[in-house]
């Protein structure tokens, strides 16, 4: 009699186990069915989610979830010194604007950016020190070293976040740029510009002959190109650098794979500073210039040459590993 008890007892235990297992997965389905829902919603009204420290836990950190997050924390506010987040929130909308009404478009992949203002705890359980950062967050599993955006090396242009998520969830996007005039708008204004002045002075034209004018016009195109401005318009990298670990900021990329904005600038100075030295030079082999002012002219036209190719090198030196030469400097 003992025995047709338990078993009655372990049948009823086992049944209610059975019940309860069926409850519990209908609720955790019914949840996973309100995140998407909501998410949905948000994400038809604006292609980016604006998060804090809650939604993160809810949406992004908290299980269940069958969704991808593309998530990029910033640091928005003007005081917060980020020259560079304005740029990246304006190249990560331009991503999600173009997932968003692109044939892959579903509601398995979210674009999301949690500002440091409303969610520092976030900042602080990544372990996050800068801003911008990128990070995808799986459906299911841990995050990868892969899942962080490696924004020093390759920028935060749109393009490179669309191969970078491609990457990650296998969702390829073209990037659709929303239409832009300025460029058109200020070519034309400088052709009338040029026509106007060419225009008033018609009957005296002899400055454009002038060999100096396009000189300078010629170095200050060679100098821009030769500096990596091409590169910067290609790449769109920070203009500098800040160390998450000790809050150091670096304008020289330490890598020879990438760099700074500001780098191309003070590589163009430099360039600038070896041609003025080599012109000095040449002006004081005329022999019709005062041979005190050649003399002074081939002193500061040595020094500006040795001096800065010297810096150029060290330059080169710190970005290329293992290069053997160097002159002055280190």
């Amino acid at each position: 009699k003992k025995d047709r008890i338990m078993v009655k007892y372990i049948l009823v235990v086992t049944f209610l186990l059975a019940i309860f297992s069926l409850c519990s997965c209908k609720t955790k389905q019914d949840l996973l069915d309100e995140k998407v829902k909501q998410l949905t919603e948000w994400s038809n009204r604006r292609t980016v989610i604006q998060m804090n420290s809650n939604k993160y836990s809810t949406y992004v950190k908290s299980k269940p979830r069958n969704y991808s997050m593309i998530v990029m924390f910033t640091a928005l506010d003007p005081k917060r010194g980020c020259s560079v987040c304005r740029e990246a929130n304006d190249e990560f909308t331009i991503l999600a604007n173009s997932y968003r009404f692109s044939p892959a478009y579903t509601s398995s992949l979210f674009f999301a950016v949690v500002d440091f203002d409303e969610g520092s705890e976030v900042f602080q359980s990544l372990g996050l020190n800068s801003a911008p950062a990128f990070m995808h967050f799986p459906p299911k599993g841990k995050r990868k070293g892969a899942d962080t955006y490696d924004i020093q090396r390759l920028g935060f242009h749109a393009d490179n976040l669309a191969k970078w998520m491609a990457e990650r969830t296998e969702v390829v996007v073209r990037i659709f740029r929303p239409p832009n005039y300025t460029g058109t708008v200020v070519l034309v204004l400088l052709f009338s510009l040029a026509g106007g002045l060419l225009y008033v002075r018609r009957n005296s034209l002899e400055f454009f002959y002038n060999k100096t004018f396009w000189s300078i016009l010629s170095i200050f195109i060679v100098l821009a190109m030769t500096s990596g401005q091409m590169w910067n318009h290609i790449r769109g990298p920070p203009y500098y650098h800040r160390n998450p670990q000790n809050g150091a900021i670096h304008y020289i990329h330490g890598s020879s794979q990438g760099q700074l904005v500001a780098e191309t600038h003070i590589i163009m100075l430099i360039h600038a500073a070896i041609v003025g030295g080599f012109i000095l030079l040449n002006e004081a082999h005329q022999p019709k210039v005062d041979i005190s002012k050649r003399r002074i002219m081939a002193i500061g036209g040595l020094v500006l040459v040795a001096f800065f190719l010297s810096l150029l090198m060290s330059i080169f030196r710190q970005k290329y590993q293992g290069y053997p030469y160097s002159f002055l400097l280190r």
